[in-house]
């Protein structure tokens, strides 16, 4: 009886041996972390970047909507001009206009209300009209431009500012380990990315927007044309 005690005691010490072994060669299990806590790592300069972001959105949606609305296109609006000033009567023209309300009809209108000047000077009219609400619809737009250059600015002045104290720290503690240098490093470049995503997103709303508008000037030449074609040829002769 005794050696069966013996054997089992030596048959656990072996089992617990090796167990104890196996867990020495086990990695230990990495710490998992959240993406705001990964976010939060980029330091103070991210401060400045999430509130650019956040208005970068703000300017994008709200200059998006007031280009889409004011430069929606009416394409009866000219013919319906044609048909009342063909008739004689101006006052349903400009109705016509008030009620499309937009910025191509606000052009037209301004041409309503210089019949009977030169062309020359219709179209001046009408050219200044549109000038307006392009300085409208551009109305901070140079805020975006300013903020696709000073997010990834402020991202970079972040990181160098990161990298500075983790050398500095360096130079004090004497401490020029990989997980030093590597972990002060990589929380520091979090605001160098964040600053180029919302760069980028500024650039791009920029851009876009641009294209918008221009292709409402490209419109509003069209439609000062035809205008003016309906004013020197009223049957369309």
């Amino acid at each position: 009886m005794t050696g069966f005690f013996l054997q089992t005691t030596v048959v656990d010490t072996v089992a617990q041996a090796v167990t104890n072994a196996n867990g020495a060669n086990t990695p230990p299990p990495v710490e998992g972390i959240s993406v705001l806590e990964f976010i939060l790592k980029g330091g103070f300069f991210l401060i400045p970047i999430i509130i650019l972001l956040f208005y970068t959105i703000y300017l994008i949606v709200e200059r998006y909507l007031y280009i889409s609305k004011t430069t929606k296109n009416d394409d009866f609006l000219l013919k319906e001009v044609r048909t009342h000033l063909n008739g004689g009567n101006m006052n349903l023209a400009i109705g016509a206009a008030e009620r499309v309300n937009n910025a191509t009809a606000r052009v037209v209108k301004e041409g309503i209300l210089t019949i009977g000047r030169p062309i020359a000077e219709i179209e001046s009219n009408m050219e200044r009209m549109a000038q307006i609400e392009l300085g409208e619809m551009e109305r901070k737009m140079g805020q975006l431009g300013l903020i696709a250059g000073m997010a990834p600015t402020l991202g970079f002045v972040g990181t160098i500012g990161g990298v500075i104290k983790i050398f500095y720290s360096i130079s004090i503690t004497e401490n020029i380990s990989i997980g030093n240098i590597s972990g002060g490093l990589y929380e520091k470049m979090i605001s160098s990315g964040a600053g180029l995503i919302v760069g980028l997103i500024a650039y791009a709303g920029y851009h876009l927007l641009n294209g918008r508008i221009d292709h409402f000037m490209l419109n509003v030449q069209k439609q000062v044309l035809e205008f003016v074609n309906i004013i020197q040829r009223p049957n369309g002769n």
